[in-house]
C-alpha cells in the first residue's frame, strides 16, 4: 500500500487545488482553493473555455459579482469530482471587515445553493483576523460552516474554537519558512525536519489543545513543504495536500504510523485557555511569526485576488 493509502487510513485527505482536472488520480474526500490556486488555474488554457463561459453569461453583473460566479464554478466542478466539500475563500481585502465578510459569505452561499449545491458541501474560507473570527462565529450560527485559514497562531486557534468554527487550516510550510529564514546560515535541517519542524509543532499543540479539551473544531494542517511534514502529522483530524506532494506519496511505499493519537492528548495536563479582543490582540503581537505571515498572507491573496479582478475584467471587455 502506498504512503497515500495509508494516510488515509489515519486522516482525511483533502486536495489542495483549483485544477480539479488532477483530483481524479488521487482521490481526496474534500477540496480547498484559495485566491492563488484559482489564479493559477484560470491562466491554463484548458480552463479558459469555463472562464470565458462564466464572464460571458453574467457580463452585465459588477466585477464582485462575476469573481464569485467564477469562483463558485470552479467549486462546482470540484464538487463533481469529491464526496465531501469544497472550501471557496473570501476576499482578503475583506479581512479585517466582519460585515463586509459575512455579506460575501452569504452571497456565495447563496450562489451554491442556487446551483443545486447544500451548503453543507461548501466551507466559506475566512482569514483568522478578529474580525474574521467574529464574522465565522455570526456565520456559522446561520448554519454557514467555515474554514478559517492563514492561521499561525495558538491565539488564532483558540479563538477559533471559542467561536465554534467548523474547521481551521493552520499553516506548516509557511511557519517553516520564517523559522529557516531566521535561522540563516545556521539552520539545521536535518534537527528541525519531521517531528521537530516547527510548523508540525505548532499544529499538533493546537491539535492536542482541541482535543484535550473536547473542542469540536477541525484540525486540517495547510501548506506544506515536504512530505515528511505531512507523514509527522498523520492522526491530524484532515490534512490538505498539494497534487505535487500526494504525488509523492503515491510513489512511496514505506510505513505510515500513526503520528497523533487523541486518546495520549486527552491525558496531557493542559490548561483551558481562552482570550478577549484585547488578550488576543496582545498574544498575537508577541507571536513576531505569526503576526508578520498572518500580515504577508493576506498581502499576498490580496495580490491575487486583485490580479483575478483584472483578468476577468478583461475578459469581459
Amino acid at each position: 500500500m502506498n504512503q497515500l493509502d495509508q494516510l488515509k487510513q489515519h486522516t482525511i485527505v483533502v486536495a489542495d487545488t483549483g485544477n480539479f482536472r488532477e483530483l481524479a488520480a488521487f482521490a481526496p474526500r474534500d477540496a480547498t482553493t484559495n485566491p492563488s490556486l484559482i489564479l493559477k488555474a484560470v491562466q491554463q488554457p484548458e480552463y479558459a473555455p469555463l472562464l470565458a463561459e462564466v464572464v460571458a453569461a453574467h457580463a452585465s453583473l459588477a466585477l464582485p459579482a462575476i469573481v464569485d460566479r467564477v469562483l463558485v464554478r470552479f467549486g462546482q466542478e470540484i464538487l463533481k469530482l469529491v464526496p465531501g466539500r469544497v472550501s471557496t475563500e473570501i476576499d482578503a481585502r475583506l479581512s479585517f471587515d466582519t460585515a463586509a465578510t459575512v455579506a460575501r459569505a452569504r452571497e456565495l452561499v447563496a450562489l451554491y445553493e442556487a446551483a443545486g449545491v447544500e451548503r453543507a458541501r461548501v466551507l466559506i474560507k475566512i482569514a483568522a483576523t478578529w474580525e474574521g473570527i467574529r464574522a465565522a462565529e455570526q456565520l456559522e450560527r446561520e448554519g454557514i460552516h467555515c474554514n478559517l485559514t492563514l492561521l499561525f497562531a495558538f491565539a488564532q486557534a483558540v479563538a477559533c474554537g471559542d467561536a465554534g468554527v467548523t474547521l481551521i487550516s493552520p499553516f506548516v510550510g509557511r511557519i517553516y519558512d520564517w523559522y529557516k529564514n531566521r535561522a540563516g546560515s545556521g539552520w539545521d535541517e536535518a534537527a528541525s525536519a519531521g517531528a521537530c519542524d516547527p510548523g508540525v509543532r505548532s499544529v499538533r499543540a493546537i491539535w492536542e489543545h482541541y482535543k484535550h479539551h473536547g473542542i469540536a473544531t477541525e484540525v486540517m494542517g495547510a501548506s506544506f513543504r515536504n512530505t515528511g511534514q505531512i507523514l509527522a502529522l498523520a492522526g491530524c483530524d484532515l490534512l490538505t495536500i498539494s497534487p505535487e506532494l500526494m504525488a509523492q506519496l503515491q510513489a512511496a511505499d514505506a510505513p505510515v504510523p500513526r503520528a497523533l493519537d487523541a486518546a495520549a492528548a486527552r491525558a496531557l495536563l493542559l490548561p483551558a485557555v481562552h482570550h478577549d479582543e484585547p488578550g488576543f490582540r496582545y498574544a498575537l503581537n508577541e507571536d513576531a511569526m505569526a503576526t508578520e505571515k498572518l500580515a504577508e498572507g493576506i498581502r499576498a491573496f490580496a495580490a491575487d485576488a486583485a490580479k483575478l479582478d483584472a483578468l476577468i475584467a478583461q475578459a469581459r471587455a
